[in-house]
């Protein structure tokens, strides 16, 4: 008997080891909450998903070859809005996912950027970095992450605090910050792909102390070993007509491969291209983190009591193949329908855990993406290429000949003059001065066509157009002295692949699709931006707005 009672005892200890903590399993029962109830109908579980630089377009381009299950499921079963934008630049993967999720601009919530020049530290900074933690499941600097820098809530914070911290919220992605950001200050845990020599998924002690069990065992089962396989299209390859030919000079081959070309042996590859972190760049890291998505679905119980989840999943493979290949290749086309499939896969597994009609979906992208200069170019479309290094000796020069000092900037980033001051002060010179020097003198250099100084930004405000866009990117504190905004189609980026930051179309104009419970079923083009998500969402739950939020319930998506 004695035996029998500590094996008892040690299951039941394994048992609760196996999840996050359930800071729900320690409040009175459910039965007692009123606001969140069975009897509302509110969804047990809400699932954002951001598809990293997916263009508006994406869905109608590759419509026809998409499942039912997929992208199709939710476009036709749940609500598409068609004319869904960024209403600020620049227009980058930190910003995009922070905004979608505080339902507030980088003016407020201070994440302007992947990186950008520290004024005070004198450094470029990381939008997720934190030298406050420690990775969990990781003793590199990968994990030394956090959501600290973005100054305001999210919606998944919001929920939290809703609920006395009984929901459960938690972030997913192969990027930290796809992950990070998404989930919050207030959540259970965030999770992110480690590439190099490991290929698992890790976190850092802002969240956890060690991995839950089943985190473990699925890095364990070395599930990425799997992936590292031949890439090959999905389909037969001459039947991509909606992309480019596979063999052209607008893409970068990986290293250790000739041409970018199907198939990809990743097995061979892997060596020169910093082994498991060559998944990212291939439809199969998106494939991972649906699994990883799903299995957490599973061992954390979500969505099976009457208290409201989060899942935020983001899907950043797509991100990483624009990047390389463009957005007119073969790759990015097999990559929307590899990704359509994992989609359906998902969906499936939600049906099946969570059941149908009890949770809600919302689908959109965090930025979009150019199509190759270069390429535009021979389809006789103006384009450009704008050399960063050149403008920088010659706006420095042009500075020594007016001021007759040197350094007076100390960084040129994210098309963001930041001035010296302490050199400015010594030199008597006043920045206003300096501001509309600059401007008025790289106002006609070859490929810029908009300047902004900080004293017109924080003195007045811009009513439309791109004005309005910068200044809502515009953080008093943190932003720079002048902003430069370059031609339509013009980017300051390699002549192979795509990529994205500007105000134009190509990156604002981004999918918008809710889907599930409470949603109704229906399209609509009227103008809608990137923060009313999360009030929508927050509506839906009927919870408290993230704290700076600015954006408004789109209210013909909710069935109340």
């Amino acid at each position: 008997m004695k035996n029998l009672l500590s094996l008892i005892l040690l299951f039941v200890f394994l048992t609760s080891c196996s999840t996050l903590s359930r800071k729900r399993d320690q409040q009175p029962s459910t039965s007692s909450i009123t606001e969140m109830d069975a009897s509302q109908n509110a969804p047990k579980l809400v699932v954002g998903i951001v598809v990293d630089q997916m263009r508006y377009d994406y869905l109608s381009r590759f419509y026809n070859r998409y499942s039912d299950g997929g992208f199709k499921r939710l476009m036709n079963e749940g609500f598409n809005l068609t004319n869904n934008h960024y209403n600020y630049v620049p227009t980058y993967t930190a910003p995009g996912h922070a905004s979608i999720y505080t339902g507030t601009s980088p003016m407020n919530h201070g994440i302007i950027g992947n990186n950008w020049y520290d004024k005070f530290e004198g450094k470029v900074i990381y939008n997720a970095s934190d030298d406050q933690v420690s990775g969990v499941g990781s003793l590199s600097d990968d994990g030394k992450m956090s959501p600290r820098r973005m100054l305001t809530t999210t919606v998944t914070d919001q929920l939290e605090l809703h609920t006395q911290g009984k929901a459960k919220v938690i972030g997913i992605s192969v990027k930290d910050r796809g992950a990070i950001l998404p989930a919050g200050h207030a959540a259970d845990a965030a999770y992110w792909f480690e590439g190099g020599d490991k290929g698992s998924f890790i976190s850092s002690t802002f969240y956890l102390e060690q991995l839950p069990k089943w985190a473990a065992d699925f890095n364990a089962s070395r599930k990425a070993d799997d992936y590292l396989k031949t890439w090959n299209t999905l389909y037969p390859i001459e039947t991509y007509t909606a992309s480019g030919t596979d063999l052209n000079k607008f893409e970068k081959a990986p290293r250790g491969k000739t041409n970018a070309v199907f198939p990809y042996d990743l097995n061979s590859l892997r060596e020169k291209n910093d082994n498991y972190s060559l998944i990212k760049a291939t439809p199969y890291g998106n494939s991972i983190v649906a699994d990883f998505a799903i299995e957490a679905i599973k061992a954390e119980n979500m969505g099976k009591d009457e208290v409201t989840d989060f899942l935020a999943v983001s899907f950043s493979s797509t991100d990483y193949i624009g990047h390389q290949y463009g957005v007119n290749s073969v790759e990015v086309e097999d990559t929307y329908l590899r990704l359509d499939k994992d989609l359906e896969r998902l969906f499936i597994a939600l049906d099946q855990e969570v059941g149908k009609g009890n949770y809600t979906i919302f689908l959109t992208a965090d930025h979009g993406a150019i199509n190759n200069p270069a390429y535009l170019q021979t389809r006789r479309i103006n384009a450009g290429y704008f050399n960063r290094s050149d403008f920088k000796d010659n706006l420095n020069t042009a500075i020594q000949s007016k001021y007759g000092v040197n350094d007076l900037i100390s960084n040129i980033s994210n098309d963001q003059i930041f001035f010296n001051k302490a050199n400015l002060i010594k030199n008597n010179i006043n920045p206003i001065d300096l501001e509309n020097f600059i401007a008025m003198t790289i106002v006609d250099y070859k490929h810029i066509d908009k300047v902004f100084t900080r004293n017109a930004l924080v003195s007045g405000t811009m009513q439309d157009g791109t004005g309005k866009l910068i200044q809502n990117g515009f953080h008093h504190k943190r932003s720079g002295d002048v902003i430069y905004v370059l031609e339509p189609a013009v980017i300051s980026y390699s002549k192979t692949g795509s990529t994205h930051g500007s105000s134009q179309s190509y990156d604002t104009h981004v999918p918008l699709l809710f889907y599930g419970n409470g949603i109704n079923k229906g399209s609509s083009s009227m103008r809608t931006e990137i923060i009313d998500i999360a009030p929508t969402i927050s509506s839906l739950l009927k919870i408290g707005f993230p704290n700076g939020a600015t954006g408004n319930p789109i209210s013909n998506v909710l069935k109340q």
